[in-house]
């Protein structure tokens, strides 16, 4: 039977009362399963962490020493028990050692997806999909008018200009993607990566994944070549450079709204769109729907004559 209260939402986040555990708390807990490194979903210092080895290495590296107590690292598929809930991590597409929390408790299934993708990306694990009781899905792009275009297809833009690009991109994982992108479709341009980037391109490497060729970004060879030319800062410093010259401003995301007044929109997420959450349902195979991370509204009307949606947030 599936208990209602099983995962509840409260000021702290999403909290398994019958395991103990918080599924990426927005306080510090005791007990944390981390499902990504993104900042919204993993924050420091929880005295019991548990995530992948990509995840860790992230967050050591952006909280140091107040990263967490203890780290108790997990591989794909490797089950374990908090309180006697069994827990194991599924790939989930959205970064690299982003994981979909599956958790069996009194012979029901319930799948935390956290944040995830289909798309294709070489730059972290592809998505898995397992059968679960209740599939708790993130709905940050759940719009059926929502529907992302094809990487690949989108990144070939930039190939439209020889003007110096000033690239915007989250440091985690859309940053990894910009450069393999760039370096499989975007032959003539050269990548400058801002430093506060560099240590979580060097941690993708150290993790195997090769993204190709980029530099660290020095102002004198920006200054002293005027074409083909692509400067990758995090969002803070696309911000604070509003006003920077002899550059197109281009932001990389599925958030139509960020697009406005870019010179070039780059349509670039890593998210489920609407037709990718619709496939997934169909792949989990649930009877019931929980929904987080945005409106679970539209989700809710689509099954309401075949599903069970319930709305966390």
């Amino acid at each position: 039977m599936i208990l209602d209260d099983f995962i509840i939402l409260n000021k702290t986040g999403l909290f398994c009362s019958y395991g103990d555990f918080y599924l990426d708390p927005k306080e510090i807990v005791k007990n944390a399963v981390i499902s990504h490194a993104h900042g919204d979903h993993a924050i420091g210092g929880n005295l019991h962490v548990y995530c992948t080895e990509a995840t860790a290495l992230f967050m050591k590296h952006r909280y140091r020493k107040f990263a967490g107590g203890e780290f108790v690292l997990k591989s794909y598929y490797e089950s374990f028990e908090l309180n006697g809930v069994r827990i194991s991590f599924i790939p989930a597409g959205h970064i690299l050692g982003s994981a979909q929390v599956l958790m069996e408790y009194r012979g029901v299934r319930y799948l935390y997806t956290g944040d995830y993708k289909l798309q294709v990306d070489k730059t972290c694990e592809p998505i898995e999909f397992v059968g679960a009781d209740v599939l708790i899905t993130e709905t940050t792009f759940a719009d059926p008018g929502t529907q992302h275009p094809v990487a690949e297809s989108e990144i070939l833009k930039l190939n439209t200009t020889q003007t110096n690009i000033m690239l915007g991109a989250y440091a985690l994982g859309k940053c990894q993607r910009l450069i393999s992108l760039m370096n499989d479709h975007c032959l003539e341009k050269r990548i400058l990566v801002h430093h506060t980037m560099l240590p979580f391109v060097k941690i993708y490497e150290q993790m195997g994944i090769s993204l190709g060729n980029y530099e660290a970004y020095d102002r004198k060879v920006m200054k002293s070549n005027l074409s083909n030319m692509v400067y990758l800062v995090p969002p803070m410093v696309f911000k604070s450079y509003i006003k920077a010259i002899n550059v197109i401003r281009v932001f990389a995301t599925g958030w139509k709204h960020l697009q406005t007044n870019q010179e070039i929109q780059l349509y670039i997420s890593d998210h489920a769109d609407w037709n990718d959450i619709l496939l997934t349902a169909k792949k989990v195979k649930p009877s019931q729907i929980w929904t987080n991370h945005g409106s679970g509204l539209q989700l809710k009307n689509h099954f309401a004559s075949s599903l069970v949606v319930k709305l966390l947030n």
